[in-house]
């Protein structure tokens, strides 16, 4: 029995790009098995990459998959800008965060969202 998920799927369930996949396979991050010029992942593979994402459980709730699109560092602080879907996202987090991270344009980051205060804007 065949238990190999292919990239459209595994990218589905870790809620990631086909792209970031392909990414994280040139990093060794991850291991496709080719079959036909097409990847698949052995469930083996997705159970282990699913266990090393466990280290960054939270009790956030609002996960905002998205592109890094700038990142202006300046002193001991950085602004980080995420195109989330339709949203613009922007963090302002340290710079040794932002190293730490190697957040540049072009990176697939997620915008983790806990907040207590609401903003209102003006329409």
């Amino acid at each position: 029995m065949d238990d190999a998920l292919r990239i459209g799927a595994v990218a589905s369930l870790l809620g990631v790009s086909a792209d970031t996949l392909r990414r994280w396979e040139r990093d060794g991050r991850i291991a496709f098995e080719r079959r036909g010029g097409r990847r698949y992942l052995p469930a083996a593979e997705l159970a282990r990459v699913l266990a090393g994402r466990r280290g960054a459980a939270s009790s956030a709730r609002n996960h905002l998959p998205g592109t890094v699109v700038a990142v202006q560092r300046d002193g001991l602080m950085a602004q980080v800008d995420l195109a989330c879907g339709p949203h613009r996202i922007v963090s302002l987090i340290s710079r040794e965060a932002a190293d730490e991270l190697g957040l540049e344009p072009g990176v697939s980051a997620t915008a983790v969202v806990k907040a207590t205060t609401v903003v209102v804007e003006r329409s």
